[in-house]
């Protein structure tokens, strides 16, 4: 899948402009790619038009406009876009009540460790996480996002066109398991297709 490119952002002016459809367009997209998780916890299945949103959000955010910080901003989220024959998917740790977060993250430290795919019968592949996601353990709570992907092979991909796919969380303190819906697997089958 192509990466963000400096030509393909809009400085903050023009960004404005058409901020409000673009903002329209991710929401229907990103419900494209969610897939909730028991109560706690859901993923965001990450490509191309998903992360230049980020991009351009954190720009917009930051009031960035120097060349070097926009570079460093395509640079790092473009480590969401996944490579070929890969998912990559942000996990989200969802608990709005403050009290209830402060008790509850200590106990998911880890959860990025426990989290897999399952295609059919066959096939149980476990997330990559990302290094920054490892920062939990030294804090002693779990980060609330965790930036995950999964390599697959081409047999993989194959079965995951034709069965019923799976994510599973298997953490001590947190169980959870969704089969990826049809708009969510076609979508994701675009993501495996892509070059």
């Amino acid at each position: 899948m192509r990466k963000v490119k400096k030509e393909d952002i809009l400085n903050l002016y023009e960004y404005e402009k058409v901020r409000p459809e673009k903002l329209k367009e991710i929401v229907q997209l990103k419900k494209r790619r969610r897939l909730f998780l028991g109560d706690k916890v859901s993923i965001v299945f990450e490509n191309y038009d998903t992360v230049w949103f980020q991009i351009q959000e954190m720009i917009r955010t930051e009031r960035l406009v120097k060349d070097e910080d926009i570079q460093f901003e395509i640079d790092t989220y473009n480590e969401l876009i996944p490579e070929k024959n890969q998912l990559s998917a942000t996990l989200f740790i969802e608990i709005p009540d403050e009290k209830e977060r402060r008790e509850t993250l200590p106990k998911l430290v880890g959860i990025h460790d426990a989290v897999y795919l399952h295609i059919g019968n066959k096939y149980t592949i476990k997330a990559q996480a990302d290094e920054k996601s490892q920062m939990d353990y030294e804090e002693g709570k779990a980060s609330v996002v965790h930036f995950l992907k999964w390599d697959l092979t081409p047999e993989q991909i194959e079965a995951f066109k034709k069965e019923p796919v799976r994510i599973e969380i298997n953490h001590e303190n947190y169980k959870a398991m969704a089969e990826i819906p049809p708009e969510v697997k076609k979508e994701l089958i675009k993501d495996l297709e892509s070059e």
